[in-house]
């Protein structure tokens, strides 16, 4: 029994010792778990770290690449600009011919004096350029009412031939491709608002390196400057090239001024030395080349036809020249003029309308006057068809085109287009403008239009107005 016991016992101290290592080893691997589990948790975390600094190692790599191709580009478009900006400089010059005008020495040589005036002037804007001349190209453009400085020349008397300036200006332009004489037309300010707006685009313009403005008799071009120079960097590339002595708003502006000794250009304005009193032009031989010669002297019966001057051809002829719808005959106003009655009188008290002048009258027969009259509704003649030729409108026109008229009539129709205030009136610069500029029905001291469209200004001083449409 004792025996059994004592097994038992051994039996029992073996069970409890292997239930100790079982213990034992559930304990060791919980805690080498938990350390594990712990090593792996902080690995964890440092791949994270690892790949993030990886992704903003990568990121910055990138970054500074893309800044070194920019930085490349940059500096690759730098050269480029920097050869772009020295590889075509020019001075720009830009003068307003209505003032500031070339000698007359040289105008009076036409074609070659132009071509002459371009290259004094190239010349002499080259010296001003040093060691640069041989690389710098010239650009000038003068503008200019051709028209209307024509005429002011003419008072002036510094020129009595009008071809003389229109032939100069073909010279000029024809010297050099750069270099151009711009007819603007007539209008206020036209020349100034061209040389303001090319002024400032060549500015914007890196090769332009200088700009050289033909303005100095003008103070409107005070503020312009001043507007310009608020940009400290443009004062230094304008330049007021100098003929008129330069008015003071200019030169307060501090502006650069440029006198070239007088070599080209006139230091004094155009002085009007002719009287602006009516004055009686020569009728220009036109209407399809009938000449149209008459005097201010001359007084037609209402049986008297222009057809029956000496200068007339003949009725065939002119019927072929219009023959087949060929464009109306031409007639170049203004022409000599007489008043449509025989009776008519001038006007007691001298007119001076203006700087065009008065009209001379028109020679008229009343025969032809009221025959034109007559015509009513579609039937009237189409003024513009017939004077100017052909009428832009054609068909859709509601006037005549198709009556031949005869040269008597062609005249009467000249009379009563008269009768219509040219829009412009005395500021029209139209040699040949086929209306009014000052009233043509004044009598005896009195309007004798029943509805008179002529301005109050366009009648003589004192004229009695029947009815007055301003």
């Amino acid at each position: 029994m004792a025996e059994f016991v004592r097994r038992y016992q051994s039996l029992s101290a073996h069970r409890d010792s292997q239930e100790e290592l079982i213990k034992d080893l559930i304990l060791y691997s919980e805690s080498v778990e938990s350390s594990l589990r712990a090593e792996n948790t902080n690995l964890m975390s440092r791949l994270r770290d690892a790949e993030l600094d990886l992704e903003d190692a990568t990121r910055s790599r990138r970054e500074l690449q893309q800044q070194i191709q920019q930085l490349e580009a940059y500096h690759e478009a730098a050269l480029q600009d920097s050869y772009l900006k020295n590889s075509n400089p020019y001075v720009t010059v830009l003068i307003d011919g209505d003032c500031l005008l070339f000698k007359e020495s040289l105008i009076g040589q036409g074609i070659e004096g132009g071509k002459k005036a371009a290259y004094a002037l190239r010349a002499a804007i080259l010296e001003q350029c040093g060691s640069h001349a041989s690389s710098i190209e010239i650009i000038a453009k003068v503008y200019a009412n051709l028209a209307g400085l024509c005429r002011a020349m003419r008072r002036d008397g510094c020129s009595s031939n009008e071809s003389d300036l229109k032939d100069f200006s073909l010279g000029f332009t024809q010297a050099k491709a750069s270099f151009d004489f711009v007819d603007v037309g007539h209008g206020k300010e036209r020349a100034d608002n061209k040389i303001r707006e090319t002024t400032k685009w060549h500015l914007r313009n890196s090769n332009c390196k200088q700009v050289i403005l033909g303005i100095s008799h003008d103070a409107g071009y005070a503020p312009f400057l001043d507007e310009l120079f608020q940009d400290a960097s443009l004062r230094v590339r304008v330049t007021v090239l100098e003929g008129f002595p330069t008015v003071r708003e200019l030169v307060a502006t501090g502006v650069n001024i440029l006198n070239l000794n007088d070599r080209l250009f006139r230091s004094e304005k155009l002085v009007d030395k002719v009287s602006l009193g009516p004055t009686l032009i020569p009728a220009p031989s036109d209407v399809r080349g009938v000449a149209a010669s008459v005097t201010s002297a001359s007084i037609l019966t209402p049986s008297t036809s222009i057809a029956s001057t000496p200068a007339q051809v003949s009725a065939t002829t002119y019927a072929r020249a219009i023959k087949n719808a060929t464009p109306p005959p031409q007639i170049t106003l203004p022409m000599q003029l007489k008043p449509a009655t025989a009776s008519a009188r001038p006007s007691q008290q001298p007119q001076n309308p203006g700087p065009r002048g008065l009209d001379p009258p028109l020679l008229v027969s009343q025969t032809a006057l009221d025959t034109i009259k007559k015509r009513r509704d579609n039937h009237k003649l189409c003024n513009n068809h017939y004077l100017r030729g052909p009428c832009t409108k054609g068909s859709a026109c509601m006037f005549e085109h198709d009556y031949k008229p005869t040269r008597d009539e062609l005249v009467a129709i000249a009379f009563l287009t008269r009768l219509n205030p040219c829009s412009k009136g005395q500021e029209c610069d139209i040699p040949d403008c086929i209306y009014g500029h000052h009233c043509p029905s004044v009598r005896d001291g009195a309007c004798t239009h029943p509805f008179c469209r002529f301005a109050k200004e366009d009648h003589p001083p004192g004229t009695k107005l029947r009815v007055h449409r301003s």
